[in-house]
């Protein structure tokens, strides 16, 4: 056997020295006998003596040197061993299937198994996928095991019998997997502790608090408010929280991150608890909250929660929005928003809007995809307001529907108004410059805008839009009015109208256009109408619309209604409340809008509180939901990527079936049935 060793790298060059040395002796001795033959012949004998001693010792001893080496190794591999055996850190051998080979003796104290190199890992630890098994280098896999968490990190080691066949590593046939087990626990509960105490940042503000005092009487409205004041503090005092009234209808507060995941699972009671609260007030108080956390610093919270009740108040009240870090999540939202008796917003947006528009030289007006009459209209209003304050303006226009298409024949048919009033989404781009504004209406989502390009080319933004907001918004808007009450964008630009500028003179066809807007959205006035959307209406009628008109010209051909009539036949009625249909889409110009119709007369059926209808076009599976009083359905598509008002939403899903559209939302009506989003 040792024979057959080999002697090789810094071993065989340090054995070599004295054969290497005599050569040199050979040669020194050799040049000294040339100078001089009597030193030559007295150096001659110690020369032979060390030649005889150098090949003794490399050929003679070479046997013993190499047992030496052998014994030494054998204790050096036998410490090593003991080492690994008794090494502190968990470790083990397991072959390319997961089988333990062998352990140490800290990792079978963990197993708390004598036998447990016998064992698979997969079967000792679930958590590890057979991809972490031999398919990479290095496996990361936290796992817990008899109630401590760990984290096992997989090495890949490859075997061979000899340095020097690197083929054997390169092909990777023989190889086995080193297992190594790190205990977590405490690192994980000392981060978690650190994580739980974590400062969460909050705003509480009343949506109606004057509305509400109002309808108390005058000597009980300080018990009102303390009642208020009383629940909101016990509510934050409960959880070690620290609570600050900042104004009569706002409060800042503070809490612990460690409670965060209890509000959070009884879904913010305290909505509840203070709309309970009643002394006579004939108006329930309404509140909204918004929370910041896992900021970098307080004040990044703080900025968050701000975010979050803007948020909150525009997505029209009575509900908590939690911004954590980049993610927004969404609590109640069950309450129809009231509408506010003053219009001083929108006077003061009305003149913010003339300040901007007189700053430039065109406007470029835009509602969104595949729009509606509320979209179109809302948009003649804003050309209306341009052309008062002799701006060159332009609607942009992609894809004009059915619904859109008779108003906007009188238009282009009419001398009064230039031919490039309607341009497409590339047109409108090549006009862009420094002195270019772009009003965005009827929607506040920056994907589902007609020309979403423009939202980037163009500096100076205005939003006017009554949909409730998401989390996905126009960020860049240097005036935004989103006010979730109105009844339609047609509402607000008809009032932003009557404040912007005296004596504006509104033209027929367009007072016609923006009072179908009100309309159609309204229902004829049946759904999300206040005491503004008619005073909205009269000023309208006043200026010129004509019902009659509007109702001719929005009446169905005979391939539509049959479309509407198929899709409400084809309805399913789903947990005996919920009403599911499917609009064909074949020979209709614009299905959508007819789906959408179909929704409407799907909640004339008694006992029905939502509707959604399904229709496929043009590769997308486009989702119109409705409902009456009882559900929110801006929160129902919000699941679905969707979005739009608490009564009137819609979603469009893509790489999906209509059958398995369907299915998805009877999924997200079961998921809002089980948390109680639905009564």
């Amino acid at each position: 056997m040792k024979e057959t060793i080999k002697i090789k790298g810094q071993l065989k060059i340090f054995l070599s020295w004295p054969l290497l040395l005599s050569l040199f002796l050979i040669f020194g001795n050799i040049t000294i006998a040339v100078l001089n033959k009597t030193s030559g012949l007295l150096l001659f004998p110690f020369t032979l003596c060390y030649l005889i001693a150098a090949v003794f010792l490399s050929l003679h001893q070479k046997r013993r040197l190499l047992s030496g080496l052998v014994e030494f190794s054998a204790q050096y591999a036998w410490i090593q061993k003991q080492l690994l055996a008794e090494m502190a850190v968990p470790y083990g051998l397991a072959d390319e299937e997961g089988n333990l080979l062998w352990t140490n003796e800290a990792l079978q104290e963990i197993l708390s198994e004598k036998k447990a190199f016998k064992k698979n890992l997969q079967v000792l630890f679930p958590e590890i996928a057979k991809t972490d098994l031999g398919t990479q280098e290095l496996a990361h896999v936290h796992t817990t095991y008899q109630n401590r968490k760990f984290r096992l990190d997989i090495r890949t080691v490859y075997v061979t019998g000899d340095e020097e066949d690197e083929s054997a590593i390169i092909s990777g046939k023989e190889k086995i997997l080193a297992v190594y087990l790190f205990d977590e626990t405490e690192i994980l509960q000392y981060r978690q502790e650190i994580t739980d105490e974590k400062m969460v940042a909050g705003l509480i503000y009343l949506d109606n608090y004057e509305e509400a005092l109002e309808s108390v009487e005058e000597v009980r409205r300080s018990l009102l408010t303390a009642l208020i004041d009383r629940k909101i503090n016990k509510y934050i005092g409960a959880m070690d929280g620290v609570v600050k009234k900042t104004e009569k209808d706002k409060y800042f507060f503070m809490i612990k991150q460690k409670y965060m995941e209890q509000i959070q699972e009884e879904r913010f009671g305290i909505l509840e608890d203070v709309k309970a609260v009643n002394i006579g007030n004939e108006m329930a108080v309404t509140l909204s909250i918004g929370i910041g956390m896992n900021g970098e610093s307080y004040s990044q919270n703080y900025e968050y929660a701000r975010v979050s009740i803007d948020m909150a108040l525009g997505r029209g009240g009575d509900q908590a929005v939690v911004k954590d870090g980049g993610k927004i999540q969404y609590y109640g939202g069950k309450s129809q928003q009231l509408e506010k008796a003053t219009r001083v917003k929108a006077r003061v947006k009305a003149h913010a809007l003339r300040e901007l528009i007189e700053t430039k030289d065109r406007l470029l007006i835009m509602g969104h995809k595949l729009g509606d009459i509320d979209s179109f209209g809302a948009s003649i209003g804003i050309y209306r307001i341009a052309a008062s304050l002799n701006k060159k303006s332009h609607i942009v226009i992609n894809e004009v529907t059915t619904s859109v298409q008779p108003m906007m024949d009188r238009f282009l048919s009419s001398s009064e108004y230039s031919e490039d009033l309607f341009l497409n989404g590339a047109q409108a781009a090549e006009l862009v410059d420094n002195n270019t504004m772009l009003v965005v209406v009827d929607v506040n989502r920056p994907s589902i805008t007609d020309a979403p390009e423009l939202l980037h080319m163009v500096k100076t933004i205005v939003v006017l839009d009554h949909h409730r907001q998401s989390s996905e918004i126009i960020g860049n808007a240097v005036l935004s009015y989103v006010e979730p009450y109105a009844s339609s964008a047609c509402e607000m630009v008809a009032e932003v109208l009557q404040y912007i500028a005296d004596d504006i003179k509104i033209k027929s066809v367009e007072a016609d256009a923006m009072y179908a807007g009100i309309v159609i959205d309204t229902l004829n006035f049946t759904n999300q109408t206040g005491v503004r959307t008619f005073e909205a209406a009269a000023y309208l009628r006043r200026s010129g619309a004509d019902v009659t008109r509007v109702r001719k010209l929005f009446r169905d051909d005979m391939a539509e209604y049959k479309a509407r009539a198929a899709a409400i036949t084809s309805a399913e009625v789903y947990r005996e409340a919920f009403s599911i249909g499917v609009c064909p889409a074949e020979g209709l110009q614009s299905p959508t809008i007819v789906g959408a119709q179909a929704a409407n007369e799907l909640l004339d059926i008694k006992g029905i509180k939502a509707s959604v209808v399904l229709t496929e076009y043009h590769g997308k599976i486009y989702l119109s939901a409705r409902s009456i009083d009882e559900v929110n359905v801006q929160v129902m598509m919000e699941q679905l990527g969707g979005g739009g008002h608490r009564t009137v939403a819609g979603a469009q899903l893509e790489g999906i079936s209509v059958e398995e559209a369907r299915k998805r939302v009877r999924e997200v009506l079961d998921n809002m049935l089980e948390k109680g989003d639905i009564s």
